[in-house]
Formats: structure tokens, sequence, C-alpha cells
């Protein structure tokens, strides 16, 4: 792929997260709260008191809950499956706390320009059909001086670091093998370094900075 040459949309190949496998996926991950917990700490470090934040993807919304636990933000996600959009505002419920979860395409997202502080995306970018449009989207909501985190899984990573990931999440045996299997699938809609950069430059964001880890990398971005 040349420079300043978009991918084209692909289509979603992945599992649909809807119905019995969105639950299943809620499931798992939610096993994982200390991570999500990390995560968000890392996230609020960086975001102005009162400050917003966004979650493309959210899934069952453990992040995002994270994040509205840790003070006075304004938290928001948004999923293109409806089955999670439910679990989530179900979870929040639970928890006892405010997030806007709502059901809509990280290549239109429905807010005004330049209304976030903080945008992140985990486990997901790999997934979506347009790439770039929710780049350029991300770019439109964040307020001038706000950042972005893409956490996902790289191209190149090995069947070793996929099952070390997956022994950390202490699932049963069939869960194991299903997540295991799944990651492995997910393998091949994954970018590499070289990927992003090029998507990436081919947006207003220009340029990002990508932090590789075993099984993923970390992009962030700044308007």
């Amino acid at each position: 792929m040349k420079l300043g040459v978009e991918r084209k949309p692909k289509p979603y190949k992945g599992i649909g997260m809807e119905g019995m496998i969105a639950t299943w996926y809620a499931k798992n991950t939610g096993k994982n709260i200390a991570e999500f917990r990390d995560l968000a700490e890392r996230i609020v470090a960086t975001v102005p008191p009162c400050g917003s934040v966004l979650e493309l993807a959210p899934g069952p919304g453990y992040l995002a809950i994270e994040l509205a636990r840790l003070g006075s933000y304004r938290i928001a996600g948004l999923d293109v499956s409806r089955t999670f959009v439910r679990i989530a505002r179900e979870n929040a419920a639970r928890a006892g706390v405010e997030v806007d979860f709502r059901h809509g395409d990280a290549a239109a997202l429905p807010f005004a320009s330049e209304v976030m502080d903080f945008i992140v995306c985990r486990a997901a970018f790999k997934n979506f059909s347009d790439p770039s449009g929710a780049l350029r989207e991300m770019h439109r909501v964040l307020r001038p001086g706000g950042r972005a985190l893409i956490i996902d899984m790289r191209s190149d990573a090995s069947t070793e670091s996929i099952s070390a990931e997956v022994e950390k999440m202490r699932l049963g045996h069939i869960n194991r093998f299903l997540t295991r299997t799944t990651l492995s699938a997910l393998r091949k809609r994954a970018y590499s370094r070289l990927d992003v950069e090029r998507l990436v430059q081919a947006t207003p964001f220009g340029r990002c900075d990508i932090t590789e880890q075993p099984l993923g990398f970390e992009i962030w971005l700044s308007k």
C-alpha cells in the first residue's frame, strides 16, 4: 500500500457480536476487571477534571464503567452491536454509574465536533469496516489538544503470545480453547505497524506514536 493511499473499506468477517455470542464474550471478559480498572486509571490521568471520554466499541462496557467510577467525567460509549449496548446499559445501571451508551458506527459518530477530550478503542479497531473513516471521525470529535488511544492485536503476534494472553484470563478448559481459537482467527484481521502508520498518515492526525507489546500495540494519537 502506497503512502497517502487509503485502504478500501473491508467487510466485517469476524464473529458477529450479537445474541448468545455477545453474552459469552461479556461473561469471559468480565473476569478481567482489574485490567480495565488499570487502564481507566491511566486514561483519567491525562483527562482534565470533568472532561469527556468516548470509548469506541465498548462491548459490555467494563472499561467505560470503570472510567465513570473514577470521578465527575462525562463518559460515552458507541458500539455497532445492539446486544452489547443493552448489556452495557444494564451493567452501568447495576454499577450505579452514568454512561451514555449508544448504538452506531465508528465511521459516522453521532457527536458534535470538538466535544471529546479523550477517545479510547480497545481490541476492536481491526474489525472496523472503514478504519480511515473512523480515524477521521475521531479527529473531528476531539477537542484541540485531545488525545486518542487504540489498543489492538498485531498482525505478527505469535501463537505463544496468544496462548500466554489466554492463560492470564483464568478461563475454563472449553472457554480457553474457544478464546484461543477466536484470537488466532482475529489475527488475520489485524494490522502491522506499517499498516497503522500509513492509515494514520492519510488522516488529519498525520502521525502517531506506537508502543509494541507481545500480543499487540498501543497507538497514541493527538489533535
